[in-house]
């Protein structure tokens, strides 16, 4: 067969499977898999279509840094793939092509997080491509410039971006003097002084056997797993070598920091300290960030921010837990001559909740979305992947899908009270992006508790 007509058939399928939904998570048996070489994997079968999927994740990611080069992570992962033992970059890329094998490496502040999806009459070779990138990385200068100059020209358009300067300004305050508060992509400074010595060490000392988790869904069986788990990944370091990171704290709201620019619309970030994931709390939290801002369109930072008051288009909150720390985060918008009454609002709704709670309406209205929502949300198989990898980082149990339910029904009024209380109290870090703010006139008084 003509190779581009047979490049443009699988690609053409593969594309096409990407738009069939995957069975429902609820549905779905998830096995525990430990390969002969004593590598494990959850793993759902189904052969629903000739596809298999992969997502993976190493502890470390860029609060591996060297203090003094941020963003040795994000170029380690976006290089990985160009190049591996004999092929070049040109050569690798060219075989993943040509099988339609879709491969990637992402760094997050804690992991180095890798994805991996194929036809399953491309399963070998796509194993055997990844096994490469993860063993014998090239990292030759060519590609290595030439993705330098891409992290720099991004980093350029970040450092007159309003929501990227918030955003490296924010972890910088809320975390200072710790590896989170680096930026995760480098820096103008730190990026052009990344050597490939820098990228060898940092997969010398992060990728290895006993920091991995892995999820594989499609079409194959346990034992072919086990196999493919053993040629993929058996040959790495049994420990891995992480330079130890500590705990930390989030800085003690409240704080607002500004920072001037030129822009028509002022950029604000919000956050302040909440719970880790392993917290008994942590579900009644995760239930009332959502009636506060989880970018549900009833939220109540919603209701009060933009439909009551018409400060901003849209306002959202989400928890963020990571291995060494925890917040509540939020995003908005605003005219410059706004920006104080905005925060002077997100600070007042807080305050309600912390000291009122949700309502019972709010409350189950809340957990029924939220059962809802998740299982909506599981509709493929790289999804159910990613799913099932970050619940064994987050050490839920393997059968956490099963229990996630009857989790939330368990949260009451007053659990969710008692830990809005908890989170809630003591207002927010807030940092703004704009043109100078106008101070408001008068504090913006809490609105009365909704019966």
């Amino acid at each position: 067969m003509n190779p581009l007509r047979s490049l443009l058939r699988s690609a053409a399928l593969l594309v096409a499977l990407t738009a069939i939904s995957f069975p429902a998570a609820a549905s779905t048996k998830i096995q525990r898999v430990v390969s002969p070489g004593g590598i494990e994997a959850w793993f759902v079968q189904d052969a629903t279509v000739p596809l298999i999927a992969m997502q993976f994740a190493f502890a470390g990611g860029s609060s591996q840094d060297p203090a003094d080069k941020p963003g040795v992570a994000s170029l380690t992962a976006n290089t990985l793939d160009e190049g591996a033992g004999d092929l070049d970059s040109k050569a690798y890329h060219g075989r993943l092509e040509r099988r339609a094998i879709q491969l990637s490496f992402s760094a997050t502040r804690d992991y180095l997080r890798g994805s991996l999806r194929m036809l399953k009459e491309n399963r070998d070779e796509a194993f055997d491509l990844m096994r490469l990138a993860l063993t014998s990385p090239r990292f030759d200068s060519e590609p290595l410039e030439r993705v330098r100059t891409q992290v720099l020209s991004g980093l350029r358009r970040e450092s007159t971006n309003p929501g990227s300067i918030a955003g490296v300004k924010f972890w910088a305050t809320a975390y200072e003097g710790h590896p989170y508060a680096q930026p995760s992509n480098g820096t103008l400074e730190s990026v052009p002084r990344i050597e490939a010595a820098d990228l060898r060490d940092y997969v010398r000392r992060v990728l290895a056997k006993d920091q991995l988790k892995i999820a594989v869904v499609g079409d194959v069986d346990a034992a072919t797993v086990g196999k493919l788990l053993d040629q993929t990944f058996g040959a790495l370091p049994a420990k891995a070598a992480l330079t130890p990171v500590p705990d930390v704290a989030f800085v003690k709201p409240p704080k607002k920091v500004f920072v001037p620019l030129d822009v028509p619309q002022t950029t604000i970030l919000f956050g302040g300290p909440s719970i880790a994931r392993s917290d008994k709390d942590f579900m009644a939290a995760y239930i009332i960030n959502h009636i506060l801002g989880g970018g549900s369109l009833s939220s109540r930072l919603y209701h009060e921010v933009r439909e009551k008051r018409g400060l901003v288009y849209s306002v959202s909150e989400q928890l963020v837990w990571m291995s060494h720390s925890s917040m509540f985060y939020g995003s908005t918008a605003t005219r410059t001559d706004k920006t104080n009454e905005t925060i002077d609002t997100i600070n007042a709704e807080l305050k309600r909740m912390a000291e009122t709670g949700p309502t019972q309406q709010e409350l189950d209205a809340a957990k029924s979305y939220l059962k809802g929502a998740q299982m909506l949300a599981l509709d493929s198989s790289t999804k159910i992947a990613g799913a099932l990898v970050q619940y064994q980082l987050d050490n839920l149990g393997i059968d956490y899908l099963e229990r996630r339910s009857a989790i939330i029904d368990a949260v009451t009024l007053d659990d969710a009270k008692r830990v809005a209380k908890r989170i809630w109290s003591d207002g927010v870090l807030s940092v703004s992006v704009g043109r100078q703010p106008v101070a408001t006139t008068a504090p913006v008084a809490p609105a009365p508790a909704k019966n």
